[in-house]
Protein backbone atom coordinates (compact mmCIF):
# COMPACT_ATOMS: atom_id res chain seq x y z
CA UNK A 1 0.00 0.00 0.00
CA UNK A 2 1.45 3.52 -0.81
CA UNK A 3 -0.32 5.18 2.36
CA UNK A 4 1.98 2.56 4.31
CA UNK A 5 5.43 3.74 2.81
CA UNK A 6 7.79 6.56 4.18
CA UNK A 7 7.42 9.79 2.29
CA UNK A 8 11.53 9.60 1.11
CA UNK A 9 9.60 6.33 -0.52
CA UNK A 10 6.70 7.14 -1.58
CA UNK A 11 8.34 10.33 -3.81
CA UNK A 12 10.81 7.76 -5.20
CA UNK A 13 7.84 5.46 -6.51
CA UNK A 14 6.38 8.62 -7.64
CA UNK A 15 9.28 10.14 -9.76
CA UNK A 16 9.80 6.48 -10.87
CA UNK A 17 8.57 6.01 -14.81
CA UNK A 18 5.99 3.94 -13.39
CA UNK A 19 2.68 5.30 -14.72
CA UNK A 20 1.09 5.14 -11.65
CA UNK A 21 0.79 6.56 -8.58
CA UNK A 22 0.27 10.14 -10.34
CA UNK A 23 -1.34 13.10 -10.18
CA UNK A 24 -4.65 11.93 -8.61
CA UNK A 25 -3.23 10.00 -5.90
CA UNK A 26 -1.33 13.13 -5.45
CA UNK A 27 -4.52 15.28 -5.42
CA UNK A 28 -5.66 12.80 -2.53
CA UNK A 29 -2.55 12.84 -0.28
CA UNK A 30 -3.05 16.81 -0.71
CA UNK A 31 -6.44 16.78 0.70
CA UNK A 32 -5.79 14.14 3.49
CA UNK A 33 -2.70 17.03 4.38
CA UNK A 34 -5.62 19.76 4.27
CA UNK A 35 -7.72 17.59 6.13
CA UNK A 36 -4.91 16.93 8.93
CA UNK A 37 -4.14 20.59 9.66
CA UNK A 38 -7.92 21.31 9.86
CA UNK A 39 -7.71 18.72 12.47
CA UNK A 40 -4.88 20.45 14.34
CA UNK A 41 -6.12 23.86 14.20
CA UNK A 42 -9.69 22.34 15.91
CA UNK A 43 -7.53 20.77 18.74
CA UNK A 44 -5.54 23.97 19.16
CA UNK A 45 -8.67 25.79 19.49
CA UNK A 46 -10.74 23.27 21.70
CA UNK A 47 -10.91 24.39 25.62
CA UNK A 48 -9.63 27.77 24.56
CA UNK A 49 -11.88 30.21 26.75
CA UNK A 50 -12.11 32.93 23.92
CA UNK A 51 -13.90 30.46 22.17
CA UNK A 52 -15.87 28.22 24.32
CA UNK A 53 -18.75 29.92 22.10
CA UNK A 54 -17.61 27.54 19.27
CA UNK A 55 -16.96 24.38 21.33
CA UNK A 56 -18.98 21.61 20.08
CA UNK A 57 -18.56 23.08 16.54
CA UNK A 58 -14.96 23.02 16.70
CA UNK A 59 -15.40 19.26 17.91
CA UNK A 60 -17.95 18.91 15.14
CA UNK A 61 -15.42 19.65 12.23
CA UNK A 62 -12.42 17.92 15.02
CA UNK A 63 -14.57 14.88 13.79
CA UNK A 64 -15.34 15.50 10.14
CA UNK A 65 -11.52 16.05 9.50
CA UNK A 66 -10.53 13.41 11.09
CA UNK A 67 -12.84 10.83 9.25
CA UNK A 68 -12.07 13.04 5.87
CA UNK A 69 -8.25 12.65 6.28
CA UNK A 70 -8.65 8.81 7.06
CA UNK A 71 -11.16 8.29 3.35
CA UNK A 72 -8.83 10.55 1.33
CA UNK A 73 -5.48 8.51 2.46
CA UNK A 74 -7.77 5.17 1.46
CA UNK A 75 -7.85 6.71 -1.78
CA UNK A 76 -4.33 7.41 -2.55
CA UNK A 77 -4.27 3.73 -3.38
CA UNK A 78 -7.70 3.39 -4.77
CA UNK A 79 -6.90 5.97 -7.35
CA UNK A 80 -3.79 3.65 -8.79
CA UNK A 81 -6.59 0.97 -8.61
CA UNK A 82 -8.37 2.82 -10.88
CA UNK A 83 -6.02 3.59 -13.55
CA UNK A 84 -4.53 -0.02 -13.20
CA UNK A 85 -7.96 -1.38 -14.07
CA UNK A 86 -8.08 0.58 -17.22
CA UNK A 87 -4.51 -0.55 -18.41
CA UNK A 88 -5.52 -3.88 -17.61
CA UNK A 89 -8.98 -3.77 -19.60
CA UNK A 90 -6.08 -2.79 -22.74
CA UNK A 91 -4.28 -5.86 -22.37
CA UNK A 92 -7.69 -8.30 -22.58
CA UNK A 93 -7.44 -10.42 -26.07
CA UNK A 94 -9.36 -8.71 -29.51
CA UNK A 95 -8.62 -11.47 -31.64
CA UNK A 96 -12.36 -12.03 -32.33
CA UNK A 97 -15.47 -10.01 -32.18
CA UNK A 98 -16.43 -11.28 -29.11
CA UNK A 99 -13.05 -11.09 -27.62
CA UNK A 100 -13.34 -7.64 -29.15
CA UNK A 101 -16.37 -6.55 -27.62
CA UNK A 102 -15.80 -7.62 -23.91
CA UNK A 103 -12.81 -5.89 -24.09
CA UNK A 104 -14.51 -2.65 -25.53
CA UNK A 105 -16.75 -3.05 -22.63
CA UNK A 106 -14.29 -3.29 -19.95
CA UNK A 107 -12.03 -0.52 -20.87
CA UNK A 108 -15.22 1.86 -20.33
CA UNK A 109 -15.75 0.38 -17.11
CA UNK A 110 -12.14 1.08 -16.28
CA UNK A 111 -12.56 4.45 -17.32
CA UNK A 112 -15.65 5.06 -15.84
CA UNK A 113 -13.82 4.01 -12.45
CA UNK A 114 -11.22 6.28 -13.55
CA UNK A 115 -13.52 9.27 -13.74
CA UNK A 116 -15.64 8.18 -10.68
CA UNK A 117 -12.54 7.95 -8.26
CA UNK A 118 -11.01 11.53 -8.72
CA UNK A 119 -15.08 13.26 -8.46
CA UNK A 120 -14.65 10.85 -4.78
CA UNK A 121 -11.64 12.88 -4.34
CA UNK A 122 -12.85 16.22 -5.67
CA UNK A 123 -15.77 16.47 -3.18
CA UNK A 124 -14.44 15.29 -0.31
CA UNK A 125 -11.41 18.26 -0.81
CA UNK A 126 -14.40 20.45 -1.02
CA UNK A 127 -15.94 19.35 2.14
CA UNK A 128 -12.15 20.47 3.69
CA UNK A 129 -12.52 23.66 2.04
CA UNK A 130 -16.16 24.15 3.46
CA UNK A 131 -15.07 23.06 6.90
CA UNK A 132 -12.00 25.51 6.79
CA UNK A 133 -14.43 28.31 5.81
CA UNK A 134 -16.37 27.48 8.66
CA UNK A 135 -14.17 27.78 11.20
CA UNK A 136 -13.04 31.23 10.04
CA UNK A 137 -13.32 33.53 12.86
CA UNK A 138 -13.77 30.58 15.38
CA UNK A 139 -10.30 29.20 15.77
CA UNK A 140 -7.44 30.06 17.51
CA UNK A 141 -5.78 33.09 16.04
CA UNK A 142 -2.45 31.31 16.89
CA UNK A 143 -2.73 29.05 14.03
CA UNK A 144 -4.41 31.15 11.60
CA UNK A 145 -1.91 30.54 8.60
CA UNK A 146 -2.15 26.90 9.35
CA UNK A 147 -5.94 26.94 8.22
CA UNK A 148 -4.81 29.08 5.17
CA UNK A 149 -2.84 26.72 4.28
CA UNK A 150 -4.96 23.51 4.70
CA UNK A 151 -7.66 25.67 2.77
CA UNK A 152 -4.68 25.51 -0.31
CA UNK A 153 -4.19 21.86 0.15
CA UNK A 154 -7.54 20.63 -0.28
CA UNK A 155 -8.26 23.29 -3.17
CA UNK A 156 -5.08 21.85 -4.87
CA UNK A 157 -6.62 17.93 -3.88
CA UNK A 158 -10.05 19.35 -5.66
CA UNK A 159 -7.90 21.23 -8.72
CA UNK A 160 -5.67 18.62 -9.01
CA UNK A 161 -8.77 15.64 -9.05
CA UNK A 162 -10.54 17.58 -11.21
CA UNK A 163 -7.85 17.45 -14.35
CA UNK A 164 -8.08 14.03 -13.69
CA UNK A 165 -11.54 13.62 -14.29
CA UNK A 166 -10.99 15.57 -17.64
CA UNK A 167 -8.21 14.01 -18.92
CA UNK A 168 -10.25 10.67 -19.23
CA UNK A 169 -13.84 12.36 -20.16
CA UNK A 170 -13.23 12.45 -23.69
CA UNK A 171 -12.72 8.44 -23.70
CA UNK A 172 -16.28 7.66 -22.58
CA UNK A 173 -18.46 7.04 -25.24
CA UNK A 174 -21.69 7.97 -23.52
CA UNK A 175 -22.81 11.79 -23.77
CA UNK A 176 -25.27 11.64 -21.27
CA UNK A 177 -22.75 10.33 -18.92
CA UNK A 178 -20.07 13.13 -19.96
CA UNK A 179 -22.02 15.93 -19.67
CA UNK A 180 -23.56 14.86 -16.24
CA UNK A 181 -20.41 14.73 -15.56
CA UNK A 182 -18.89 18.24 -16.49
CA UNK A 183 -22.15 19.86 -14.92
CA UNK A 184 -20.81 18.08 -11.25
CA UNK A 185 -17.21 19.67 -12.12
CA UNK A 186 -18.21 22.98 -13.12
CA UNK A 187 -20.29 23.14 -9.50
CA UNK A 188 -17.58 21.33 -7.44
CA UNK A 189 -14.25 23.98 -9.06
CA UNK A 190 -16.95 26.97 -8.69
CA UNK A 191 -17.91 26.14 -5.32
CA UNK A 192 -14.02 25.22 -3.95
CA UNK A 193 -12.86 28.45 -5.35
CA UNK A 194 -15.72 30.40 -3.73
CA UNK A 195 -14.53 28.42 -0.20
CA UNK A 196 -10.97 29.12 -0.98
CA UNK A 197 -10.93 32.39 -1.63
CA UNK A 198 -13.00 33.48 1.85
CA UNK A 199 -10.39 32.07 3.84
CA UNK A 200 -7.47 33.03 1.72
CA UNK A 201 -9.14 36.54 2.13
CA UNK A 202 -10.01 36.18 6.05
CA UNK A 203 -6.22 35.04 6.72
CA UNK A 204 -4.31 37.42 4.87
CA UNK A 205 -6.72 40.42 5.92
CA UNK A 206 -6.04 39.14 9.99
CA UNK A 207 -1.97 38.49 8.92
CA UNK A 208 -1.97 41.92 7.63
Amino acid sequence: MLVKLSVDEFGRVLASDAPAPGGGSVAALSGALGADLIAMVCRLSVGRQDLELFADELSKALNQATDLSKSLLERVDLDTQAFNSVMAAFKLPKQTEEEKKKRGEAIQAGYREAIQSPLGIARECLQILQLAESLVGKSNPNALSDLGVASQQAYAGLEGAIMNVKINIPSIKDESFKTKTSDQVDKLLEDGRRAKDAVYSYVCRELG
